[in-house]
């Protein structure tokens, strides 16, 4: 039944130019609901005096996000790309709401090779350097291809600090001899004196280092329009060369090479008829090198990490292996009179987080991260997993589940839900137990002056001995009042933290949260209880990494 008038709530609010003050015509509101399976988001548009008023909004917790070609939200000296929370309840007018944009800045340029002709279809990133499941990586926040004429245009790019790379097109000659049908070139011909390694493009970074540990930040103000040219040289250029052992008779095996720093797959190749490979054009650093078989019987694989530095990698061995197969059910308990309550298994999604890879995704059957949907009837079921120590994680595509946690995991008659799940080959069978009687914690967020502070990152991370299991966490952002609420925790030991702003996902780190401890409120949480707390907020830049 729809809402009626009194019961809703409405917003009113204006979008201005920073740091003109100037309105903002065309600009689109959104407001999408944190709880998806209500199904209420709302859209408007300013009008000439930067104004907008959305009505009729069913009561509950929101998200607001602003669009604008060429302008992005900002708030508080620093780019706010995922919008503000907002808590309405029945009846409220938020008539006060100020949004300011800033205009995006854009890197443009052009790429050509060391005669100066253009080069087509080279790939120019922009990237920042931020966390991902705790670990400091580089992750990219605009890309461009050249065109025919080598030029590229990044737009929509937040005032900070960036890396910006060039990656050449690709070497087809170079995938088809690696694949053993050209003959080889001569190293000679680009005037190279070491036979072994080829002359090529490879990956650059600015200001032209083909080591990114070498590369240069470009600091970027709102509105610049930042130049930005690159003259790629052949170089002498590392190659992987290795073999598969123990692969069946026809099986067609591929090999990828991904980026630690960047959490992104470099190149990859098919595995010759003997079993040998060859991966060129490699950039300096840190890689996982995984092989697998995806059409065997079984499917098998492969991982290995490697540093690669200024010489080839020659006579790396791999042993691609089957993996374990794990199945299990999932069994939702709720609390009493909840039945009819009860969401279908089907909303959940469960994952596995590999304890011990250091935030390296975790590769599963054909080296892609797996997220297995639940089954109507409680089952789930993962292939060819590899051999490590894993954390269940409980998700949902919607925020219908925020109070369902993990309540225990049953493997071989042991609870593994703390100590992870030891994976070493066969196959496994997991009891998971669900409940939606977790814990809850709500407050507010205030600063030095006692001010409540919108729009802080409040995070409950768990006592030490827990902080590899990542769905031990739980983080909230504090709406336009300061209050938060984080729910489904499981029952322990909790240190609350806000941070007026963070860099990523720099919560996992235990590095990071070393230098936060003290910060945070530390409480004890049973199943079920409701807690309150006043939380002070980080000041952005004090004590952190």
């Amino acid at each position: 039944m729809a809402a009626k008038p009194a019961d809703t709530a409405a917003v009113r609010g204006v979008v201005s130019k920073d740091p003109t003050g100037e309105p903002v015509k065309k600009a689109l509101i959104e407001l999408i609901a944190n709880n998806q399976s209500a199904g209420h988001n709302y859209a408007a548009e300013t009008g000439t005096d930067g104004m907008f008023r959305i009505e009729g909004i069913v009561p509950g917790r929101y998200q607001l996000s602003v669009e604008r070609t060429g302008f992005l939200e900002f708030d508080k000296r620093r780019p706010r790309p995922e919008g503000r929370s907002l808590t309405l309840v029945s009846g409220q007018e938020l008539n006060d709401l100020v949004i300011h944009l800033q205009a995006a800045a854009v890197v443009e340029g052009r790429v050509t090779d060391e005669d100066g002709d253009a080069l087509a279809n080279a790939d120019v990133a922009v990237m920042r350097q931020t966390y991902v499941s705790g670990r400091s990586r580089w992750a990219q926040v605009g890309a461009d291809r050249t065109n025919d004429l080598g030029d590229y245009r990044i737009p929509n790019l937040p005032a900070g600090s960036y890396y910006v790379s060039v990656s050449p097109p690709p070497d087809f000659r170079s995938m088809i001899e690696t694949a053993g049908n050209l003959p080889e070139p001569h190293a000679e011909k680009h005037g190279n004196a070491n036979p072994q390694l080829q002359m090529s493009y490879v990956t650059t970074y600015y200001p032209g280092t083909k080591d990114h540990s070498q590369a240069t930040a470009i600091q970027l103000h709102a509105g610049d329009d930042f130049p930005l040219n690159f003259s790629l040289t052949r170089s002498p250029s590392v190659a992987i060369r290795g073999s598969l052992a123990n692969l069946p008779a026809g099986a067609v095996a591929m090999v990828i090479l991904r980026s630690r720093e960047f959490g992104l797959t470099f190149a990859g190749t098919a595995a010759r008829k003997d079993g040998t490979f060859e991966i060129r054009d490699v950039a300096p650093g840190d890689y996982a090198i995984i092989a697998s078989v995806p059409e065997s019987t079984v499917p098998l694989m492969a991982r290995q990490t490697l540093r690669v530095a200024g010489q080839n990698v020659e006579g790396l061995r791999l042993v691609p292996q089957p993996g374990s197969s794990i199945r299990g059910r999932l069994r939702l308990e709720g609390g009493p009179g909840s039945l009819s309550q009860r969401p279908d298994p089907c909303q959940f999604l469960l994952s596995l987080h590999d304890a011990d890879a250091d935030g390296d995704e975790t590769t599963i059957g054909d080296g892609s991260s797996e997220t297995p949907r639940v089954n109507p009837d409680g089952s789930f079921e993962w292939k060819g997993v590899q051999s490590g120590r894993y954390y269940l994680q409980l998700n949902s595509a919607g925020g219908e589940v925020a109070d369902w946690f993990v309540k225990s995991v049953v493997a071989g008659g042991r609870e593994v839900s703390e100590t992870g799940l030891a994976v070493n080959g066969g196959s496994a069978f997991l009891d998971v137990v669900a409940s939606s009687s977790g814990a809850a914690i709500d407050g507010v967020v205030s600063n030095s002056k006692d001010e409540s502070v919108a729009n802080a990152v409040v995070v409950a991370v768990p006592e030490p001995r827990l902080r590899k299991n990542f769905d031990r966490f739980r983080i909230a952002t504090s709406d336009q009042r300061g209050r938060f609420t984080l729910a489904g925790l499981a029952p322990g030991q909790y240190s609350v933290f806000a941070w007026e702003n963070i860099e990523g996902e720099a919560y996992y780190n235990p590095e990071f949260l070393k230098v936060c401890e003290g910060q945070g409120k530390m409480l004890g949480v049973r199943e079920g209880e409701h807690a309150n707390v006043q939380i002070k907020v980080i000041p952005e830049g004090e004590d952190q990494p």
